[in-house]
């Protein structure tokens, strides 16, 4: 028969059950901390495009010609399935208020039931400050026009390179990528009917 414990060995028990509990804990809150932190540091992509298209008249606030609505259904097209879960790429639409851009972000934005959200032309910068800020992690498509997209990628901190626009080129989509360490990357892509200089 075991003799009975003594305070001092019940004394012991209790301050190793207490260590494992405090151990399990901290490791529990590690894991719970680093799976927080790895997955709102996750890479986020904005796509920026040029308006379609645009139609000869009203000379103020023209929409999309016939080749620009088509230009905007092909980069609805390119863009449902951005992500690899179809109707999943993009998680939000901007676009300035100008017809001619918002008629470029409508059928991306309709086909994955968003809304098209406006932005001042004027002023880039805080907007791209809100979307690395606000959709940290995501896919947003910023449609601009010949001299903002340009400004817009470099002021991301992206290539200050970025060539010129010319008037009649509306076929270029570039991916900015901004990782949550490293450095910020572009890529040129063409779509829809090519850009014949």
């Amino acid at each position: 028969m075991r003799s009975p414990k003594t305070p001092a060995e019940i004394d012991r028990r209790r301050r190793r059950r207490r260590r494992r509990l405090q151990v399990i804990v901290i490791y529990t809150a590690i894991a719970v901390c680093l799976a927080w932190f790895f997955e709102s540091q996750a890479t986020t992509t904005v796509i920026f495009v040029r308006h379609a298209e645009k139609a000869a008249s009203p000379a103020d606030d023209p929409g999309l010609s016939g080749a620009g609505r088509r230009r905007a259904a092909e980069l609805a097209r390119q863009l449902f399935d951005a992500d690899v879960v179809p109707g999943k790429g993009v998680d939000a639409v901007y676009s300035t208020a100008y017809r001619r851009t918002v008629e470029t972000a409508k059928p991306v934005a309709d086909a994955l039931d968003l809304p098209v959200l406006t932005y001042d032309a004027a002023d880039t910068e805080s907007i791209i400050e809100a979307i690395v800020k606000e959709y940290k992690g995501k896919i947003i498509l910023v449609v601009g026009h010949s001299d903002t997209v340009p400004a817009m990628i470099g002021n991301m901190g992206a290539s200050k390179n970025v060539p010129p626009i010319a008037e009649n080129e509306y076929d270029n989509i570039y991916l900015v990528t901004i990782p949550w360490f490293g450095k910020t990357k572009t890529i040129r892509l063409r779509y829809g009917e090519p850009f014949i200089p």
